[in-house]
């Protein structure tokens, strides 16, 4: 039977799962947002795209709750602080807020700085790189890593705990789930054994600030700091990368916005907000729906699995009249790439430095460059991060 609040005769969710709609999702986007508030999901429950009906969920944690129940990546334990609803919510966004805050973030940037150009470094003289393999996964595990305080040794480790989760092995979905939970083992055993390591002897990293944090006098348990800990490597990595990826891929295939950030690079910080807007890496989110609710005119029956696509919402004509159009001087630009409401993203403001210093970085030392010809992009939609990203320009 269609779920409740879906148009069915108007829109196909398969057009989700396209390599097409991966690559350029902006026809589906509208398509979907032209049949309703809400489409079928792809894999059932359904989907909210229009912006105003996205700004309803996001604001309403009530009814659309981001606990356990709403995705399951195989840990036995809640990421804190994104599936804890509020109230309980409330007391971990006080405790972690303030850690990843715009001043705490800008103690980082140097860092940042010079592993950006280590990337760049490795490939500047040969006028050809990957983006994808070379700067876009690594950078944000690096910094993650020093964050942290874990030593770089550490990276392909780190890649392969992420990859596990985010894109498990498997043909069903017995496999992707059996996949994930053991991977969320490995992920349970690597950070025991470094909170372990912490206990013996602190250092002034971010695990070591998470043993001695408190909440109403009481420390964090264990379980709460892998919860913690679990959440910033996933969001931590793949996100960034996935927007490193959409950012020059756009980039690469209109000579002319490259060269507005080479020419005027003060017009960056606004160019990220714009690409995230427009390219929205994190499609969707999910939730479930905690009570019966009616959005626009659309009911939805408690129990529901709800997603929340922001990347529709982000190029929603209603809400924003030339959404469609890539301005990178746009200002402001109230996009939800990072989400909304209580649940917005705890590491936002890392991710834009993230952003901004490569842009800067890569578009001061980087020419004109270009896709490679013949270059076919294989997308992955739910994340959209591109498999392989070769690019070209000239050696220096």
């Amino acid at each position: 039977m269609p779920d409740a609040g879906a148009d069915t005769g108007r829109f196909d969710p398969a057009i989700f799962a396209d390599p097409a709609h991966a690559a350029d999702p902006q026809p589906g986007y509208k398509q979907a947002r032209d049949a309703g508030p809400a489409v079928p999901g792809l894999f059932g429950g359904v989907q909210l795209v229009r912006k105003s009906a996205v700004d309803f969920a996001l604001r309403h944690p009530d009814l659309f709750s981001s606990a356990m129940e709403a995705v399951d990546l195989g840990q036995t334990y809640p990421l804190i602080p994104l599936q804890v609803d509020p109230p309980e919510h409330v007391k971990y966004r006080r405790l972690l807020d303030p850690v990843f805050a715009p001043q705490r973030m800008a103690r980082l940037e140097p860092d940042v700085i010079d592993l950006v150009n280590q990337r760049i470094d490795g490939f500047i003289h040969r006028g050809e790189c990957d983006f994808a393999a070379e700067f876009a996964v690594p950078l944000p595990s690096l910094v993650f890593l020093r964050l942290l305080g874990v030593p770089s040794s550490d990276l392909e480790l780190f890649l392969s705990l992420k990859d596990g989760i985010v894109r498990p092995q498997g043909s069903t979905m017995e496999e992707i789930t059996n996949s994930q939970r053991l991977t969320a083992q490995r992920i349970d055993a690597y950070f025991r054994q470094i909170l372990d390591d912490r206990r013996a002897a602190r250092r002034d990293d971010l695990l070591s600030w998470l043993i001695e944090a408190e909440i109403g006098g009481d420390r964090l348990s264990e379980e709460e700091i892998l919860g913690i800990c679990f959440l910033l490597l996933l969001a931590g990595l793949d996100t960034v990368t996935d927007a490193l990826e959409c950012s020059l891929a756009y980039l690469a295939s209109h000579p002319d916005q490259q060269r507005l950030l080479r020419d005027k690079p003060e017009v960056i910080p606004t160019a990220v907000e714009e690409l995230l807007r427009h390219e929205t890496p994190v499609a969707s989110v999910g939730r479930v729906a905690a009570r019966d609710v009616d959005v626009e005119g659309c009911p939805i029956a408690k129990g529901t699995k709800v997603g929340i696509c922001l990347g529709a919402a982000n190029t929603d004509e209603r809400a924003l009249p030339d959404a469609g159009q890539v301005d990178l001087t746009r200002a402001p630009n109230r996009h939800l790439a990072f989400g909304g409401g209580v649940h917005r993203c705890l590491g936002s403001h890392l991710a834009r430095m993230e952003l901004r210093v490569s842009l800067v970085e890569w578009h001061r030392r980087i020419g004109e460059y270009r896709i490679a010809p013949g270059a076919q992009l294989t997308w992955s939609p739910a994340l959209r991060q591109v498999d392989r990203l070769p690019l070209l320009f000239e050696a220096n």
